[in-house]
């Protein structure tokens, strides 16, 4: 488990600086207790971006890509980011829950029959192709995914 505060002070143009990129988590599960009034945490979805609402003092649970993998893409992990605000500024805490690095993942191989066969490859240490990947630009799911054409 991995907990960080962010900070997001006032952004001068949030026109054309995000407070993070967008992403998907590389956890298997996120928690985040946003700033209890100010918003900034957008999901995209049908390739468009919609705001996540600021819930005072709710916990926000995000699946990441660990678990999509472990559930053969049953559960997804969004791909979000964050905005900044030039009126002000804006802290959550977001607590990453992560295998152990050492240990690989796989899809369950209950999830895995005729109708849904195996998605993913198995992996170890997933954090470390999340960040290689991240630097890229790319999403390092996409690199843990087997091939549609060996099915």
């Amino acid at each position: 488990m991995i907990a960080r505060f962010n900070f997001y002070p006032l952004c001068p143009r949030p026109d054309v600086v995000l407070g993070v990129k967008q992403h998907a988590d590389s956890s298997a599960i996120t928690i985040l207790l946003q700033d209890k009034e100010v918003e900034g945490l957008q999901v995209l979805k049908d390739d468009q971006w919609f705001r996540v609402p600021v819930v005072p003092y709710g916990l926000l649970i995000n699946v990441g890509d660990q678990v999509e993998i472990m559930s053969n893409g049953t559960f997804k992990s969004p791909v979000h980011r964050v905005l900044t605000n030039a009126e002000r500024e804006r802290n959550t805490l977001a607590i990453f829950i992560i295998p152990d690095v050492a240990v690989g993942i796989g899809p369950v191989e209950k999830l895995i029959n005729e109708e849904r066969p195996r998605a993913y490859k198995d992996i170890k240490n997933y954090v470390e192709l999340f960040f290689q990947s991240y630097q890229q630009g790319k999403r390092p799911i996409e690199a843990a995914k087997i091939s549609q054409e060996l099915h």
